[in-house]
Formats: C-alpha cells, structure tokens, sequence
C-alpha cells in the first residue's frame, strides 16, 4: 500500500512540474507576441494558426455588446493597411493582470487589455495551443473593443 502511494505521490509531482513548465512555455509565448504586435514585426502573423478564430466584441455606447467573428485574411489585410498609421502614432497594447488556465488540451490566457491611445482597459482572451511541430500557436483570439466601425464591416 506504501509504495503504491509513493508511485501516486512520484506521479502528481512529475505531473506539476510539466505543467509548471508548459505554463512557463506559454507566458514567454505571450510576451513574445505581444512585443512582435507592438513592434509590427514582419513575423506577428506567425504567431496564429492558419485557421485561427478573431472575435471582436464592440462595446456600444448603449452598453450592450456585439461579438464579431473576423475572417482571419481579413484580419491580416487591415492590419497591413493600417500598421503604418498605427506605428507612426506609437499604438501599443499593454496587457494587465495575466492569468493562464488549462482550456481542453489548450490553455487560456485571460488579461485586461489596455491600448496606447486610451486610458481604460478592457477584456481579452487568448487560446493557444500546440501546432503538428510542437510550437504554441493562437487558435481564437478575442478582444473588446470600442471601435464601433467593426460593426459596420461585420
């Protein structure tokens, strides 16, 4: 009986540490693509998946909300379109509060977002995963937003 819960106990810490470890993985993966964003690295669209889910969520004035799923060439056409004004006026998101938890085979990032030119934050989420190389990719990424042309476009 003794060494089966030895065999148990040996088996939870191994188990901690890996997860310890990809949870480590994950947060260095972040903050890589966040500072790739912030930089408009040339390699920013590396950091998704070929099928990867954008979801804005357009706070209206009213208070409601409305999420709006994103074609991701769509997403990347725009964001070519607009980097240069973008970078030219300094625009950076900061991301507060970090938190990742298991999500299915997955995991989550949770963070409050707050963008350069406001003085508010608001939610973001992230879900990565490991690709057929063994390398974090974001498979949905959803962000609020004020930007209430997301509405238009939808």
């Amino acid at each position: 009986m003794k060494i089966l819960l030895y065999v148990f106990i040996l088996f939870l810490c191994i188990n901690m540490r890996s997860f310890a470890d990809e949870i480590r993985d994950i947060q260095c993966f972040f903050n890589e693509y966040v500072s790739a964003a912030n930089n408009y690295s040339c390699d920013y669209f590396d950091y998704y998946t070929n099928n990867a889910k954008i979801i804005r969520v357009v706070e209206k004035p009213d208070g409601t909300e409305q999420a709006v799923n994103i074609p991701l060439e769509r997403y990347k056409s725009e964001a070519k379109k607009t980097s240069k004004l973008a970078k030219l006026r300094k625009y950076k998101n900061k991301y507060f509060n970090v938190r990742i938890f298991p999500h299915g085979e997955d995991y989550k990032i949770v963070a409050m977002r707050m963008p350069s030119t406001s003085d508010y934050k608001i939610p973001a989420y992230f879900i990565v995963g490991k690709d057929c190389n063994g390398n974090w990719k974001i498979k949905e990424e959803s962000m609020n937003t004020r930007v209430q042309k997301f509405l238009k476009n939808s």
